[in-house]
């Protein structure tokens, strides 16, 4: 964990050839209400009601003040908007940083989970010097799986995700 005199005023916001990782703002609320409530999107996780989403939403925002982690807006560079959500936060229970994504169904097969969370990554281990970074997936979520391969992630065993079992995927500080 981090301590109160590291923890940053602002969100940082990252840059990729095709995306801007940013601060969410209230214009994203309803495009993430609707990613959490699509039950094709979240067929591993299971839906949210827009009340749930909204807490999820603020909680999302919340790490930032409190750890100076925490989760970003993806917005498309060319105009077409918001496409997903990518984190790098730590849970109460956990002493690592771990690290997630979730692309809006519109924009799944384009690339952008994993051209974003490459440059999550390299904040993780660059800006915040972290040692690993670690990634909790369904083994049913092959889409996610797809991510992590690519990312260079590699298993490392089960972890317990909300009571049930989940793969953990780590990756060290190159």
């Amino acid at each position: 964990m981090v301590d109160d005199r590291s923890v940053p005023v602002s969100v940082p916001r990252l840059r990729t050839r095709r995306l801007l990782l940013r601060e969410y703002r209230m214009a994203d609320f309803d495009a993430f209400a609707k990613h959490l409530g699509d039950p094709v999107s979240m067929e591993v996780m299971g839906t949210y009601d827009r009340r749930d989403a909204w807490r999820v939403f603020g909680c999302s925002m919340g790490y930032w003040l409190l750890q100076g982690t925490g989760w970003w807006a993806v917005e498309s560079l060319d105009g077409g908007g918001t496409v997903g959500y990518v984190g790098a936060f730590f849970r109460e229970t956990w002493p690592e940083i771990e690290v997630g994504w979730n692309t809006f169904r519109d924009h799944w097969g384009r690339g952008y989970a994993t051209e974003a969370m490459g440059e999550v990554l390299r904040w993780v281990f660059e800006v915040r010097r972290e040692k690993r970074a670690t990634a909790l997936i369904d083994a049913k979520n092959m889409r996610s799986l797809r991510v992590a391969e690519k990312l260079g992630l590699t298993y490392e065993g089960e972890a317990e995700l909300f009571g049930s079992p989940v793969g953990r995927y780590v990756k060290s500080r190159p």
